[in-house]
């Protein structure tokens, strides 16, 4: 038999490498605690180091910082550092995980800032985020000047590339843009009575960004909240509110030598401008685009916007509260109310789960093409204080097919004179003059609203169980009164 001993081993230590071990890990330690400890800066020139780095934790002082005019002729901005980028840029963030803590923090931007850069074809970005999983957080930025100060070409507030970063808690003043007092009535796109320099408020493009809690006081000709060149992006607990203006009002400056009065109030559509409406002097509260483009590590992507959520968000006082109709994938928006806006919600096809809207300016709910098919809606309709100044007397415009909507009732007395309409007429936000007679069929609705029911004679084969009056032109259409 062996000994024992041949499989005993003495057991010994080397101090020294397990000196050097514990050492090595020590620093390590040390480095991660120094990474993720908050970074004190007192001033914009001792932030704009860290714009561009990653793994860092700033925060700002609080206080009141100005951009002015001479800021940016002295050089007093974040360079602009990606070529493909057609846009200057004041705040340039492009590291990756890191945190940007404006707490208590207010950044004033003079509205003579939007003509202070080099005269050329770029837009101007007031702030715009680069890289991936960064957090910019409880920022307030306040356009300071005129509602008429517009850009040289076009403006945004924010724009988010990147992926999986989030803005939270900002609150937005957006001002300045030409001509402002007038809305979309004489143009917003490439076809303009008066041409036109937007400027918008938040630009979400990228993958899976996220905007959420903040506030847009949005006093512009542009959007307030929009979505290009997005996938997944999220929206969440903000709150938009924009200012309305009625017709009636606009053609108060006639012979005063205004905008509007230069062209002999001759709209966009091709007619004079239409007295009865209530306009929002802006664009949508919450829209997507099926273009645009954004980068992502560098790379540039080219596409429409697609599965946007939409949760528990306020829309006042806007050409819409939230439009999808072009967005793909899955649209899903819930909790969300439209208060006071030319049009509730339009999406297409999706879901609109528990949210509200009132028909005070325009329907709480539209389509916008005859195609679009199996949208679930499930809308409230709220009570206005004041009298109606719904131009295009709709309640609701339904077209397209295989649609299923509810809508209850927050509603003592209905206005007898708005109507849901399905099919037919569509004019809402463009106020077109003629019948368009648009069809609607295959529609399941429950109207538990008193607003009275109007089926044009182009639709059919639609389930209607309501509270109120119908109408019924159309062909194989199925009525009843609700159950209570």
């Amino acid at each position: 038999m062996r000994s024992l001993a041949i499989y005993l081993k003495p057991i010994t230590y080397n101090w020294l490498s397990t000196f050097k071990g514990l050492l090595f890990l020590g620093i390590l330690l040390l480095l991660n605690i120094h990474s993720n400890a908050q970074i004190q800066v007192n001033s914009l020139n001792e932030l704009r180091p860290y714009l561009s780095q990653s793994n860092v934790n700033v925060k700002l002082s609080p206080g009141v910082y100005t951009i002015s005019a001479e800021s940016i002729k002295n050089g007093e901005f974040s360079k602009n550092t990606l070529e493909k980028n057609n846009a200057d840029v004041i705040f340039f963030f492009s590291g990756n995980n890191s945190v940007y803590d404006f707490t208590d923090v207010t950044i004033n931007i003079k509205t003579e800032v939007f003509t202070a850069f080099p005269i050329g074809n770029k837009e101007l970005y007031e702030l715009q985020v680069l890289g991936n999983k960064n957090v910019l957080k409880n920022l307030t930025m306040v356009d300071v000047g005129s509602v008429k100060d517009g850009p040289t070409r076009r403006a945004t507030n924010i724009v988010m590339d990147g992926a999986s970063n989030r803005i939270e808690g900002f609150h937005i003043t957006t001002k300045g843009s030409y001509p402002y007092g007038y809305g979309e009535v004489f143009g917003k796109g490439g076809k303009s009575v008066i041409n036109h320099r937007k400027h918008s408020s938040f630009l979400i493009r990228g993958y899976k960004n996220h905007a959420k809690n903040n506030t847009i006081i949005h006093r512009s000709y542009g959007h307030a909240i929009f979505m290009q060149a997005a996938d997944w992006p999220i929206i969440e607990g903000c709150y938009v509110e924009g200012v309305m203006r009625s017709t009636d009002d606009m053609w108060t400056e006639k012979g005063t030598g205004s905008d509007a009065d230069k062209v002999n109030f001759k709209t966009v559509f091709g007619y004079d401008l239409p007295k009865g409406y209530m306009l929002c002097l802006g664009e949508e509260g919450i829209r997507a685009y099926n273009g645009g483009e954004t980068f992502i590590d560098g790379v540039e992507y080219k596409r429409g916007t697609s599965n946007p959520t939409i949760i528990n968000c306020t829309i006042k006082n806007m050409r819409a509260g939230v439009t999808l109709t072009h967005a793909t994938g899955k649209k899903y928006v819930s909790g969300t109310t439209a208060i006071g806006c030319q049009r509730g919600f339009c999406i297409g096809t999706g879901d609109i789960v528990d949210c509200y809207a009132d028909a005070q300016y325009g329907p709480a709910l539209g389509v916008d093409y005859p195609n679009d098919s199996g949208m679930n809606a499930e809308i409230t309709l709220l009570p206005y204080e004041g009298k109606s100044y719904n131009g295009s007397k709709h309640a609701a415009i339904i077209i397209g097919k295989n649609h299923n909507i509810t809508l209850k009732n927050d509603l003592k007395n209905a206005d007898q004179d708005l109507k849901i309409n399905f099919g037919g007429d569509n004019r809402t936000i463009g106020m077109v003059e003629k019948d368009e007679n648009y069809p609607a069929s295959g529609i399941v609705l429950k109207n538990f609203t008193n607003y009275p029911i109007v089926l044009d004679d182009n639709s059919k084969n639609n389930t209607i169980e309501t509270a109120g009056a119908v109408t019924d032109d159309g062909i194989d259409n199925k009525i009843s009164k609700i159950k209570k």
